[in-house]
Protein backbone atom coordinates (compact mmCIF):
# COMPACT_ATOMS: atom_id res chain seq x y z
CA UNK A 1 0.00 0.00 0.00
CA UNK A 2 2.98 2.29 -0.38
CA UNK A 3 1.55 3.84 -3.54
CA UNK A 4 -1.59 4.85 -1.64
CA UNK A 5 0.52 6.72 0.89
CA UNK A 6 2.41 8.43 -1.93
CA UNK A 7 -0.86 9.49 -3.56
CA UNK A 8 -2.17 10.75 -0.21
CA UNK A 9 0.99 12.81 0.35
CA UNK A 10 0.79 14.24 -3.19
CA UNK A 11 -2.88 15.12 -2.71
CA UNK A 12 -2.10 16.79 0.62
CA UNK A 13 0.70 18.83 -0.96
CA UNK A 14 -1.58 19.92 -3.81
CA UNK A 15 -4.32 20.98 -1.37
CA UNK A 16 -1.86 22.93 0.78
CA UNK A 17 -0.39 24.56 -2.32
CA UNK A 18 -3.83 25.58 -3.61
CA UNK A 19 -4.63 27.16 -0.23
CA UNK A 20 -1.35 29.09 -0.13
CA UNK A 21 -1.80 32.81 -0.63
CA UNK A 22 0.29 34.75 -3.12
CA UNK A 23 0.15 38.40 -4.02
CA UNK A 24 1.85 41.75 -4.20
CA UNK A 25 2.14 44.81 -1.97
CA UNK A 26 2.87 48.21 -3.46
CA UNK A 27 3.27 51.71 -2.06
CA UNK A 28 3.98 54.90 -3.97
CA UNK A 29 4.53 58.49 -2.96
CA UNK A 30 6.49 61.37 -4.45
CA UNK A 31 7.36 59.41 -7.59
CA UNK A 32 8.95 56.56 -5.60
CA UNK A 33 7.56 53.01 -5.86
CA UNK A 34 8.03 50.21 -3.36
CA UNK A 35 7.05 46.68 -4.34
CA UNK A 36 7.04 43.37 -2.47
CA UNK A 37 5.98 39.89 -3.58
CA UNK A 38 4.13 37.72 -1.06
CA UNK A 39 4.21 33.91 -1.07
CA UNK A 40 2.56 32.38 1.97
CA UNK A 41 4.42 33.66 5.01
CA UNK A 42 7.36 34.85 2.91
CA UNK A 43 7.72 38.41 1.68
CA UNK A 44 10.36 39.21 -0.95
CA UNK A 45 11.42 42.80 -1.57
CA UNK A 46 11.57 43.75 -5.27
CA UNK A 47 11.65 47.57 -5.58
CA UNK A 48 13.57 49.72 -5.03
CA UNK A 49 16.53 47.49 -5.76
CA UNK A 50 19.10 47.30 -3.01
CA UNK A 51 22.42 48.95 -3.91
CA UNK A 52 25.10 46.52 -4.99
CA UNK A 53 28.30 46.21 -3.05
CA UNK A 54 31.34 47.86 -4.66
CA UNK A 55 33.40 45.49 -6.73
CA UNK A 56 30.58 43.05 -7.49
CA UNK A 57 29.64 44.53 -10.86
CA UNK A 58 31.13 42.73 -13.84
CA UNK A 59 32.74 44.77 -16.59
CA UNK A 60 30.51 45.12 -19.60
CA UNK A 61 31.76 43.53 -22.79
CA UNK A 62 31.79 45.61 -25.92
CA UNK A 63 29.30 44.43 -28.49
CA UNK A 64 30.69 43.60 -31.88
CA UNK A 65 29.17 45.39 -34.82
CA UNK A 66 26.92 43.12 -36.82
CA UNK A 67 27.94 42.51 -40.40
CA UNK A 68 24.38 42.41 -41.63
CA UNK A 69 22.35 45.09 -39.85
CA UNK A 70 18.95 43.87 -38.79
CA UNK A 71 16.03 45.91 -40.04
CA UNK A 72 14.03 47.53 -37.22
CA UNK A 73 10.77 45.74 -36.53
CA UNK A 74 7.50 47.58 -36.26
CA UNK A 75 6.44 47.87 -32.63
CA UNK A 76 2.85 46.81 -31.91
CA UNK A 77 0.69 49.78 -30.98
CA UNK A 78 -2.16 49.86 -28.47
CA UNK A 79 -4.96 52.30 -29.25
CA UNK A 80 -8.09 53.38 -27.44
CA UNK A 81 -10.19 51.09 -29.63
CA UNK A 82 -7.98 48.16 -28.57
CA UNK A 83 -8.67 49.02 -24.93
CA UNK A 84 -12.43 49.16 -25.53
CA UNK A 85 -12.31 45.83 -27.33
CA UNK A 86 -10.37 44.34 -24.41
CA UNK A 87 -13.00 45.54 -21.94
CA UNK A 88 -15.86 44.16 -24.05
CA UNK A 89 -14.12 40.81 -24.41
CA UNK A 90 -12.53 40.26 -21.00
CA UNK A 91 -14.92 41.96 -18.59
CA UNK A 92 -17.80 39.39 -18.79
CA UNK A 93 -15.57 36.31 -18.23
CA UNK A 94 -13.70 38.19 -15.51
CA UNK A 95 -16.97 38.88 -13.67
CA UNK A 96 -17.99 35.23 -14.00
CA UNK A 97 -14.60 34.08 -12.70
CA UNK A 98 -14.77 36.46 -9.73
CA UNK A 99 -18.32 35.32 -8.95
CA UNK A 100 -17.15 31.70 -8.89
CA UNK A 101 -14.29 32.51 -6.53
CA UNK A 102 -16.76 34.03 -4.02
CA UNK A 103 -14.59 37.00 -3.05
CA UNK A 104 -11.47 34.86 -2.93
CA UNK A 105 -9.25 37.85 -3.74
CA UNK A 106 -8.37 39.90 -0.68
CA UNK A 107 -7.41 43.57 -0.94
CA UNK A 108 -5.75 44.82 2.23
CA UNK A 109 -4.65 47.54 2.69
CA UNK A 110 -6.28 49.94 0.22
CA UNK A 111 -5.32 53.55 0.87
CA UNK A 112 -5.22 55.90 -2.09
CA UNK A 113 -4.94 59.69 -2.24
CA UNK A 114 -5.14 61.72 -5.45
CA UNK A 115 -5.01 65.51 -5.68
CA UNK A 116 -5.42 66.97 -9.14
CA UNK A 117 -3.47 70.08 -10.03
CA UNK A 118 -5.81 72.58 -11.63
CA UNK A 119 -3.68 75.68 -12.00
CA UNK A 120 -3.26 75.47 -15.79
CA UNK A 121 -6.80 74.46 -16.74
CA UNK A 122 -9.30 74.73 -13.86
CA UNK A 123 -12.31 73.72 -15.98
CA UNK A 124 -10.68 70.52 -17.27
CA UNK A 125 -9.43 69.65 -13.79
CA UNK A 126 -12.90 70.12 -12.31
CA UNK A 127 -14.38 67.89 -15.02
CA UNK A 128 -11.73 65.23 -14.44
CA UNK A 129 -12.39 65.39 -10.69
CA UNK A 130 -16.10 64.79 -11.28
CA UNK A 131 -15.41 61.82 -13.56
CA UNK A 132 -13.02 60.28 -11.01
CA UNK A 133 -15.56 60.71 -8.22
CA UNK A 134 -18.26 59.07 -10.35
CA UNK A 135 -15.93 56.15 -11.17
CA UNK A 136 -14.99 55.65 -7.52
CA UNK A 137 -18.52 55.82 -6.10
CA UNK A 138 -19.94 53.79 -8.98
CA UNK A 139 -17.21 51.14 -9.13
CA UNK A 140 -16.43 50.50 -5.47
CA UNK A 141 -19.80 48.82 -4.64
CA UNK A 142 -19.27 46.40 -7.54
CA UNK A 143 -15.69 45.68 -6.48
CA UNK A 144 -16.75 45.09 -2.89
CA UNK A 145 -19.28 42.50 -4.09
CA UNK A 146 -16.64 40.65 -6.12
CA UNK A 147 -13.55 41.14 -3.92
CA UNK A 148 -12.77 40.98 -0.22
CA UNK A 149 -11.82 44.62 0.35
CA UNK A 150 -11.13 45.37 3.99
CA UNK A 151 -11.32 48.94 5.28
CA UNK A 152 -10.80 50.85 2.00
CA UNK A 153 -9.84 54.51 2.12
CA UNK A 154 -9.85 56.54 -1.11
CA UNK A 155 -9.44 60.31 -1.05
CA UNK A 156 -9.71 62.52 -4.15
CA UNK A 157 -9.40 66.28 -4.33
CA UNK A 158 -8.52 69.10 -6.69
CA UNK A 159 -6.14 71.94 -5.89
CA UNK A 160 -6.53 74.93 -8.18
CA UNK A 161 -3.34 76.48 -6.81
CA UNK A 162 -1.13 73.48 -7.68
CA UNK A 163 0.37 72.95 -11.09
CA UNK A 164 1.03 69.20 -10.81
CA UNK A 165 -1.04 66.22 -9.72
CA UNK A 166 0.02 64.50 -6.50
CA UNK A 167 -0.70 60.82 -5.87
CA UNK A 168 0.17 58.51 -2.99
CA UNK A 169 -1.14 55.23 -1.73
CA UNK A 170 -0.65 51.72 -0.47
CA UNK A 171 -2.33 48.58 -1.77
CA UNK A 172 -1.94 44.87 -1.13
CA UNK A 173 -3.61 42.12 -3.17
CA UNK A 174 -3.47 38.44 -2.21
CA UNK A 175 -5.29 35.35 -3.42
CA UNK A 176 -4.97 31.60 -3.11
CA UNK A 177 -3.14 29.69 -5.83
CA UNK A 178 -6.29 27.61 -6.38
CA UNK A 179 -8.26 30.81 -6.98
CA UNK A 180 -5.60 32.00 -9.42
CA UNK A 181 -5.77 28.72 -11.36
CA UNK A 182 -9.57 28.84 -11.49
CA UNK A 183 -9.49 32.41 -12.83
CA UNK A 184 -6.79 31.46 -15.33
CA UNK A 185 -8.86 28.62 -16.78
CA UNK A 186 -11.89 30.89 -17.07
CA UNK A 187 -9.97 33.73 -18.72
CA UNK A 188 -7.57 31.76 -20.94
CA UNK A 189 -9.66 31.33 -24.11
CA UNK A 190 -11.23 34.86 -24.17
CA UNK A 191 -7.83 36.43 -23.51
CA UNK A 192 -6.20 34.34 -26.24
CA UNK A 193 -8.92 35.29 -28.73
CA UNK A 194 -8.53 38.99 -27.97
CA UNK A 195 -4.73 38.76 -28.20
CA UNK A 196 -4.88 37.11 -31.63
CA UNK A 197 -7.30 39.78 -32.91
CA UNK A 198 -5.05 42.53 -31.56
CA UNK A 199 -1.96 41.05 -33.23
CA UNK A 200 -3.84 40.81 -36.52
CA UNK A 201 -4.90 44.45 -36.29
CA UNK A 202 -1.31 45.51 -35.52
CA UNK A 203 -0.06 43.76 -38.66
CA UNK A 204 -2.66 45.36 -40.93
CA UNK A 205 -2.53 48.77 -39.24
CA UNK A 206 -0.61 51.29 -41.38
CA UNK A 207 2.55 52.57 -39.79
CA UNK A 208 3.21 56.26 -39.32
CA UNK A 209 5.06 57.81 -42.26
CA UNK A 210 8.56 58.94 -41.48
CA UNK A 211 9.14 62.63 -41.22
CA UNK A 212 11.00 63.82 -44.25
CA UNK A 213 13.20 66.92 -44.23
CA UNK A 214 12.00 69.81 -46.39
CA UNK A 215 13.39 69.62 -49.88
CA UNK A 216 15.61 72.33 -51.26
CA UNK A 217 13.54 74.56 -53.53
CA UNK A 218 16.52 74.91 -55.87
CA UNK A 219 17.68 77.92 -57.88
CA UNK A 220 14.56 77.98 -60.06
CA UNK A 221 12.41 78.93 -57.10
CA UNK A 222 14.46 82.10 -56.66
CA UNK A 223 13.66 83.35 -60.15
CA UNK A 224 11.07 86.08 -60.24
CA UNK A 225 8.83 86.76 -63.16
CA UNK A 226 9.29 90.14 -64.86
CA UNK A 227 6.63 92.64 -63.98
CA UNK A 228 3.81 92.90 -66.44
CA UNK A 229 4.06 95.87 -68.78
Amino acid sequence: MAWLRILAVIALVIVLLCWTRVGVWAAFAGGELRLDVIFGLLRVHILPARPKKPGTEKPKKEKKAAKNPVKPRLKPSFTLEDGKDALRTLLPPLKRALNRTRRGIRVKPLRLSLTLGGQEDPAASAQAYGEIQAAVWGGMPLLERLLDIRDPHIHTDVDFQAGETAAAGEIGVTLRIGTLLAMGFGMAFPALGWFLRWRKRCKTRPSKPEERPPTDPGPEACKTEPPAA
